[in-house]
C-alpha cells in the first residue's frame, strides 16, 4: 500500500474517531439530561398533542358541576355557607350521582354557623336567638349530609406544619418493593375541618402539580406521599368510591425499591412514572363537560341534570376567575383545576394511557447514536452533502416512528435529542472537516504557490479550477532576467550546493516580483521570466515591473554580501523589460498545459535583456516601457539595439531608479549632462569633446549609481547606437564588429 492510501485512511480514522467522541459526549449529556434536554423534550410532547388531542366523549360517565359567575351571582360570594353546599350535596346525590368529590377546601369552621356567630364578642347584645339556635353548627349540618352520599372531600398540600393529621379513607395495598417511597411527597396536608374529615366516604389530593410545581400541568400524581402516609389524588379517590371499591392497588417493581409501575382501582390498571405519576392525555376544552351549580341549585326535580348527573362522578370545581383555580395545559388552554381531574378520569375510563418508560428511554439513546454513527461514516466516506442527506432521510425515519408510536400505542417517544443531537454532531463534524480541508487545502496552495503566483490560485479557485486550453490578447509587460557571471560560479561549486544556492537566489528574485504583482512564468536554468497585468489587471504594470527590477538589484546586492556567497565570486544580474501585446492562457496539451505568455513582446523583453551585455548595464527597457514610466522612473537613453530576428532597430533605455531618484538635483545634473553627450554623439563631435562629456557623466554618476560608470565607459565606443535609425547596415556591421572584440 502506498504513503497516500494509507495516510488518508489515517485521516478518515482520525475523523471517524471524533465523530464517535462527540456520541459518546452525547450520550453523558442525555444521561445528566439537564434542564434545557428536559424541557425540549416536554416541549416536543405538546406538540404531539396538539396535533393530535384526544376527543371529548359525551357518553363518558364524568362531569363537572361548576360554581361559576352566575352561581355567585346568584346565591353570593364564596366560600357558601355550608348549609348552601350541603344543599348542593343533597341535590347531586337525589340526582342519582356516583360519587361526588370537591375540588376545594373545607379546612375552617363554617363562619355563618349560628352558633359562631353568637359566640363572636364582637357580636354579643347585637344577635339574639332562640336557645335551640345557639346550638346550630352548620359544619355539623353539613357532615351528616355528606354521609349520606359518596362524598370525597379534598386536602391540599401545605410547607407549614399541621396540628390535625390527614386520615387517607383509601386502603393502599403495596406489591413489590416498597412502591409508594418513591411518590411525590409533600411536607403537610390541610385536612377537611372536623366533623366533616370523619363523615366523608373518600378524602384525596386536590393538587395537579407538585407543591411549588408551576407552568404547563403534563403529570398529574395519582397517589401522594406525606407524614400521614399515601393519600390518593382527587380523582383516582373519586373513581374508588363511584366503584365501591375499599383499596387501591400499587403496584411496583420485583427488584428496586421506591419505584412505581402501576395503580390498580377495581379492573382499571393505570401505568405511571416511577414516582406514581400519570401523563394527561388531554382534550379541548369542552362546555359540555360543565353544569352550572346554579341549575343544581334550583328546586324543582329537572329530568335533563338527571340525565347528565345520574351514575356519573361528579367533581365540584370553580371556574370564576376571582377565585385563581386555573391551570394551564399542554394545548396551551386556560382550564379550572378541576377540569384536568376530569381529563384524568377520563382517559383513566377509555384506556387512552399515555406511556413513556425506560425501554422508550433506551431506545431514544439508540437512535441518537444511530443517526450520529450514520453521520460520522458516510461524511468521512462520502462528503458532508450526502451525510446531510442521509441524515436527513434518517432523522425523517425516527421522526416517522416517533408520530406512530404516538398516534397508535400512546407512547411519548422523544426525537428532539436525537434530531439536536444529531444535527449538532453534524454541524460539529461538518466543521471539522471544513478546518481540515482548509489546512490542506492552505497546504497544497503553499506547496503550489512554488510554482504559480498567488494571483493565478486565486484565479482558478475563482473559476472552480475550470482550466482550459486557450487564451486572450491584452497588453502586458514581460521581464527577463539572466543571472551573469554563472559559468565561472558553477565551475566553483559543486551540482548540489549550486542548486541550493540558485534556489535561495530565485526565492529573493522572486519574492520581490510577487511583492509588485507580478507572475512568476518560469525559472529557464539560471534566468526567470515574469510578466505583469495577467491573470489579474494592474493598471500602473509597466512602473510595476520597472520597480520589480530595481528591487532585484537591491536584493541581490544583499545575496553577493550573504554568508552563503562568502569566498564565492559576486553574481550580476542583466534584466530586460518590455510592454506590448500578447496572447495571455493555458498553453500546452489537452493533459498537460502552463499558464504562459505568446507574443512578439515576448521576444522583445528577451532579447532587451540580452543587449544588457554590449549596453554594459544591468536594467534596460524598451521604448514602450520608458514612455509609460517616464514620469515615475529615472531612465536615461540608452541608443538603438539591435534585436535577434527583428528587421529594425529598438530604442532602449537605462533604468537607474525610481521616482525619488528622478526628483533629485543630482540626477536632474546627470540627466542634463548625458543630453549634451547624446547630442555632441549625434553631431558627430570630436571624440575628444566627447571623451570629457563621459569622465563628467562618471564622475557625476558615482554618487548616483555606481553601475552607471560601466555603462559610460562603454558609450564612447557605441557611439553608432545613438545616431539616426537609417543607417541601420552601418549599425549592425558595427555591432557585429563590437561582438568579435574580447570584452574589456
Amino acid at each position: 500500500m502506498t504513503g497516500k492510501p494509507k495516510e488518508r485512511i489515517g485521516r478518515r480514522r482520525a475523523f471517524q474517531l471524533v465523530g464517535l467522541g462527540l456520541i459518546l459526549f452525547g450520550c453523558f449529556i442525555r444521561a445528566l439530561d439537564p434542564y434545557p434536554v428536559r424541557m425540549t423534550r416536554l416541549i416536543y410532547f405538546d406538540i404531539l398533542q396538539r396535533l393530535s388531542p384526544r376527543e371529548y366523549n359525551p357518553d363518558l360517565p364524568v362531569r363537572v358541576v361548576d360554581i361559576d359567575e352566575q352561581s355567585l351571582a346568584n346565591w353570593g360570594q364564596w366560600p357558601w355557607p355550608r348549609t348552601l353546599v350541603a344543599q348542593l350535596v343533597k341535590n347531586l346525590g337525589e340526582y342519582g350521582a356516583a360519587a361526588i368529590a370537591f375540588d376545594m377546601l373545607f379546612i375552617e369552621p363554617d363562619r355563618f354557623s349560628p352558633s359562631r356567630l353568637l359566640s363572636d364578642p364582637a357580636l354579643a347584645g347585637i344577635l339574639t336567638a332562640e336557645r335551640n339556635a345557639e346550638k346550630l353548627d352548620n359544619d355539623v349540618s353539613f357532615g351528616l349530609e355528606i354521609a349520606n352520599w359518596p362524598v370525597v372531600l379534598g386536602a391540599a398540600a401545605r410547607p407549614s406544619h399541621e396540628d390535625r393529621p390527614v386520615t387517607p379513607l383509601a386502603g393502599i395495598i403495596e406489591i413489590g418493593e416498597a412502591p409508594t417511597a418513591g411518590l411525590v411527597t409533600v411536607p403537610n396536608w390541610t385536612p377537611p375541618a372536623p366533623p366533616l374529615d370523619r363523615s366523608a366516604a373518600g378524602i384525596g389530593g386536590v393538587n395537579v402539580s407538585p407543591l411549588g410545581g408551576m407552568g404547563i400541568i403534563r403529570r398529574v400524581p395519582v397517589l401522594w406521599g406525606g407524614p400521614d402516609g399515601t393519600l390518593p389524588g382527587l380523582g383516582i379517590e373519586a373513581l374508588r368510591v363511584a366503584l365501591g371499591e375499599p383499596i387501591i392497588i400499587a403496584e411496583g417493581s420485583q427488584d428496586e425499591a421506591g419505584i412505581m409501575l402501576a395503580v390498580e382501582v377495581g379492573d382499571f390498571r393505570l401505568p405511571t412514572t416511577e414516582n406514581g405519576e400519570v401523563w394527561v392525555r388531554y382534550r379541548r376544552d369542552n362546555p359540555n363537560l360543565y353544569l352550572s351549580a346554579d341549575g343544581i341549585m334550583q328546586p324543582p326535580d329537572n329530568p335533563n341534570l338527571r340525565t347528565e348527573i345520574e351514575g356519573r362522578i361528579i367533581l365540584v370545581g370553580t371556574s370564576a376567575a376571582g377565585l385563581f383555580d386555573m391551570h394551564q395545559t399542554a394545548l396551551g388552554e386556560s382550564v379550572p383545576g378541576v377540569s384536568i381531574h376530569a381529563q384524568l378520569l377520563e382517559q383513566i375510563l377509555t384506556g387512552e394511557m399515555l406511556s413513556r418508560s425506560d425501554v422508550t428511554a433506551a431506545l431514544e439513546l439508540l437512535s441518537f447514536v444511530s443517526l450520529g454513527l450514520v453521520v460520522t461514516v458516510v461524511m468521512s466516506r462520502f462528503g458532508a452533502v450526502a451525510s446531510f442527506v442521509a441524515g436527513g432521510v434518517s432523522a425523517a425515519i425516527v421522526l416517522g416512528v416517533s408520530w406512530l408510536a404516538f398516534q397508535n400505542q400512546l407512547v411519548l417517544f422523544d426525537v428532539t435529542f436525537p434530531l439536536l443531537g444529531g444535527m449538532a454532531n453534524f454541524g460539529l463534524l461538518a466543521g471539522y472537516l471544513f478546518i481540515s480541508t482548509e489546512r490542506e487545502k492552505r497546504v497544497i496552495r503553499q506547496v503550489f504557490s512554488h510554482y504559480v503566483a498567488p494571483e493565478i490560485l486565486d484565479e482558478m479557485e475563482r473559476s472552480g479550477h475550470q482550466l482550459k486550453l486557450g487564451g486572450e490578447t491584452q497588453e502586458i509587460t514581460v521581464m527577463f532576467s539572466d543571472i551573469r557571471g554563472f559559468t565561472p560560479l558553477s565551475e566553483s561549486v559543486s551540482a548540489t550546493d549550486l542548486v541550493a544556492l540558485l534556489n535561495q537566489l530565485f526565492s529573493k528574485i522572486g519574492d520581490q516580483i510577487l511583492q509588485e504583482r507580478g507572475t512568476i512564468d518560469k525559472f529557464i536554468g539560471d534566468a526567470v521570466m515574469a510578466f505583469w497585468n495577467a491573470p489579474v489587471p494592474v493598471a500602473d504594470h509597466p512602473c510595476r515591473a520597472a520597480l520589480a527590477a530595481l528591487l532585484m538589484r537591491r536584493a541581490l546586492v544583499d545575496f553577493n554580501a550573504s554568508d552563503v556567497m562568502k569566498g564565492r565570486p559576486p553574481i550580476a544580474l542583466a534584466t530586460g523589460c518590455a510592454t506590448g501585446r500578447a496572447c495571455v492562457g493555458n498553453i500546452g496539451s489537452k493533459s498537460r498545459f502552463n499558464y504562459t505568455v505568446i507574443g512578439d513582446v515576448v521576444n522583445v523583453a528577451a532579447r532587451i535583456e540580452q543587449s544588457c551585455r554590449h549596453v554594459d548595464y544591468d536594467i534596460l527597457v524598451s521604448c514602450s516601457v520608458y514612455e509609460n514610466t517616464k514620469n515615475d522612473m529615472a531612465m536615461l537613453e540608452a541608443g538603438f539595439v539591435e534585436l535577434k530576428g527583428r528587421t529594425d532597430l529598438e530604442p532602449v533605455y537605462v533604468l537607474v531608479g525610481n521616482q525619488e531618484m528622478l526628483a533629485t538635483p543630482a540626477f536632474h545634473k546627470l540627466e542634463a549632462t548625458h543630453k549634451t553627450l547624446i547630442t555632441a554623439i549625434r553631431n558627430r563631435q570630436p571624440h575628444e569633446q566627447i571623451e570629457d562629456i563621459c569622465v563628467d557623466c562618471v564622475a557625476q554618476a558615482q554618487h548616483i549609481e555606481p553601475g552607471l560608470q560601466r555603462f559610460y565607459y562603454a558609450l564612447s565606443s557605441r557611439a553608432a547606437d545613438f545616431r539616426s535609425d537609417t543607417q541601420s547596415n552601418q549599425l549592425v556591421f558595427s555591432h557585429q564588429e563590437q561582438e568579435r572584440k574580447p570584452s574589456a
